[in-house]
Order: C-alpha cells, then structure tokens, then sequence
C-alpha cells in the first residue's frame, strides 16, 4: 500500500545537546537526495517575544502555547504549494513531548506541582502526535556550553533527566542520541534510510 502521508522525525531532550544540529543534518541529507523535507524549530526564540515564560519558570500555559505551536507547524510543514514536489519528510526541532518534560521539569527545579486537569490536558495534547522515528538526545555534563547560554545546570539536568523518564513511560520507541559522532552518524544513517524506503511519493 502506498504511503501518502509525510514521514515525521522528531527530536526531543535538555538544551545544547545538538538537537538543531542533527535536524539539519537530517535536512541536508535528504534535499542531496531529492526528497522534500520542511524542518520546524524556533520555538524557544517565539516564546520568548509572546512573552511567555521559559526554562525553569515555564508554566501551564507557556507549555500549552509551546506544544499547540509545534504541532501547528508540523501540520503546517507537512502542506506544500508545490503540487509536483509534496513535502515526503516533517522534521520537528523538539518533537511535542519535549515541551511536557520540559514543563516536568521546571515543576521540579521550583518543587511545585500541576493540577491532575493540567496533567492530563498537557499529556493529551503532546499524545495527539504520532512520530514515525524519535531522536532523544543524551546530555553530557562534561562538554562545555558556550558562555552566551547563561543555563541554570541543575536545570538542564532536570531536563535530561524527566526526557528519558517520560519516554520510558509512555513507551515511546527512540533512538538515543549522544555526544559521539559515531552516535549522530547511526542516527542520521536510521533517519535516511526511513526516509528512503517508507517516504510517500
């Protein structure tokens, strides 16, 4: 049976840990390949001019507006105006259950708590998207991040840390991804020959 819906790749896990980078790469790829692929991302950067809250002060709402933006964009990304050239490829640059641990998170680092009607809306809002491949990167305390990023460490621990926890319970099937290039090449290599042999045409 022919597939007729786009391939969706997501990647998810604690900031500065290459998740940009391998979307691109992914990107590259794939248009050196001649398939179409639209790549979503900026999330953080957007929320930032609503204003809403970020890092360790997110909140309901600011995680609310980051997953139903993502997603938004997704189903954006997977529509082209170009009939001869439908986009076959959706990369998500933090994949929707990014913005739930995220949020798990920063009730953690503030040792507060959600109501169970956020809990739940929240889950069920970052359940309403299905990936065909997830990249969960893997945080690596001992590689500086560049002094521009003024990050809370415990934070970004926190993050890493509720990531792989929510991906086990909810038993997502993901790739892990690490530090090491031979971890970012079998990513990439997984990702394009998904792309290669399940991509719609």
């Amino acid at each position: 049976m022919t597939r007729t819906s786009p391939i969706r790749i997501g990647v998810l896990g604690t900031h500065s840990t290459g998740k940009s980078l391998l979307m691109r790469r992914i990107e590259m790829e794939l248009r050196s390949r001649g398939i179409p692929v639209a790549r979503t991302g900026g999330l953080g950067r957007r929320a930032a001019q609503v204003p809403l809250p970020k890092m360790h002060n997110h909140t309901v709402e600011s995680t609310r507006w980051v997953l139903a933006t993502g997603i938004a964009d997704e189903v954006a990304a997977a529509a082209s105006l170009d009939q001869s050239a439908p986009i076959r490829v959706v990369l998500a640059d933090r994949a929707s259950w990014d913005a739930l641990a995220y949020h798990r998170a920063a009730l953690e680092w503030r040792g507060h708590t959600a109501s169970r009607t956020d809990r739940e809306s929240l889950h069920s809002l970052a359940a309403a998207v299905t990936y065909d491949l997830l990249f969960a990167t893997v945080l690596n305390t001992t590689i500086p991040v560049e002094p521009k990023h003024d990050y809370d460490d415990r934070y970004r621990r926190l993050v890493d840390q509720h990531t792989h926890a929510l991906l086990h319970e909810e038993n997502l099937p993901h790739v892990r991804v690490t530090a090491r290039d031979d971890s970012k090449e079998l990513a990439i290599a997984h990702a394009l020959h998904l792309c290669s042999t399940e991509a719609p045409v």
